[in-house]
C-alpha cells in the first residue's frame, strides 16, 4: 500500500446564512468544542495527514478561540468569497510550502465533523495510484423525482449511477490548482473541487463512504451530529 503523506485543506470562510444563528455554523458547540475543532481533530488525528490549511474569513473573530491538539502543523489563511476563491487560496499557499512536490490533497467542508478515519483510509488506499483523484459520496437509494418552479412533478429520474457528492474531494495539488484558476478566469461557477475537474476534462472517481458522515446545514442537523459523534465514539 502507497504510504504517501498527503495534506488537508479546509474552506471554513462561510457564513451559515441558512442556520440562523449568531455566529458562522462551523463555530456553533457540538459536544463542548466547536463543529471545526472536531473536524479539524478528525483529519489531523489520521496518521497520513501531514498537515491542514484551514481558510477562514477576513474579519473572523472566532478563529482565536479554536484549539487542536496535534503534533502536526494547522495553518491559517484568508478565505474568499466563494469556496472555490478559498480552496485555491490555500492550494496557493501550500504550493509556496511545497517546494516543487505535487502532494495529494484533501479537501474536506468545515461542517462534516463525523468523518470516520475508515473513510479516509479507504480513500487513500482505493485513490492511490489513480491518474485523476475522486470524491466521497453515497450511491443514491431513494427514488428521485425532478419538480417545476411550482413543485409539481415533472419526472421521475432513474436513478442508477447517481450519486451523493461527499467529502473529502482528493486530488494532486498541481491539477486541481490549475483547474480552479481556469475556472475562475472564465468565471464559471463550481461547487465543489470536482466540478472544477469535470470542466478541465477529468473524470473523478466515486469512493463510497458512511452516510453518517453528515453536512451541518440546519440547526437539526447539529443533534444528529452529536448521535453519530456517540455512536462512532471508539471506532472512529
Amino acid at each position: 500500500m502507497n504510504n504517501e503523506l498527503v495534506w488537508a485543506i479546509v474552506p471554513a470562510a462561510g457564513t451559515g446564512s441558512r442556520m440562523q444563528a449568531d455566529k458562522p455554523k462551523q463555530y456553533l458547540e457540538l459536544e463542548g468544542k466547536t463543529v471545526l475543532e472536531r473536524t479539524l481533530q478528525r483529519l489531523i488525528s489520521h496518521p497520513r495527514v501531514k498537515g491542514i490549511i484551514v481558510a477562514v474569513a477576513k474579519n473572523d473573530s472566532w478563529w482565536g478561540q479554536i484549539s487542536v491538539q496535534s503534533d502536526e502543523p494547522i495553518h491559517v489563511i484568508e478565505g474568499g468569497v466563494t469556496r472555490a476563491d478559498s480552496v485555491l487560496n490555500a492550494l496557493t499557499e501550500l504550493d509556496n510550502m511545497s517546494d516543487g512536490d505535487d502532494p495529494w490533497v484533501l479537501v474536506h467542508d468545515a461542517a462534516r465533523p463525523c468523518l470516520r478515519h475508515q473513510d479516509i483510509s479507504h480513500m487513500l488506499e482505493t485513490l492511490s495510484d489513480h491518474p485523476v483523484g475522486g470524491i466521497l459520496g453515497i450511491p443514491v437509494n431513494d427514488t428521485v423525482k425532478r419538480a417545476n418552479s411550482d413543485q409539481e412533478i415533472t419526472e421521475t429520474i432513474e436513478r442508477h449511477g447517481l450519486w451523493r457528492a461527499s467529502t473529502p474531494q482528493m486530488f494532486r495539488l498541481q491539477v486541481l490548482k490549475q483547474a480552479l484558476e481556469t475556472a475562475q478566469k472564465q468565471q464559471l461557477t463550481v461547487t465543489d473541487e470536482a466540478s472544477a475537474m469535470e470542466l478541465a476534462g477529468f473524470q473523478p472517481m466515486m469512493v463510497e463512504g458512511h452516510s453518517d458522515n453528515i453536512k451541518i446545514t440546519l440547526l437539526q442537523d447539529l443533534a444528529l451530529a452529536n448521535l453519530f459523534l456517540q455512536q462512532q465514539r471508539g471506532e472512529k
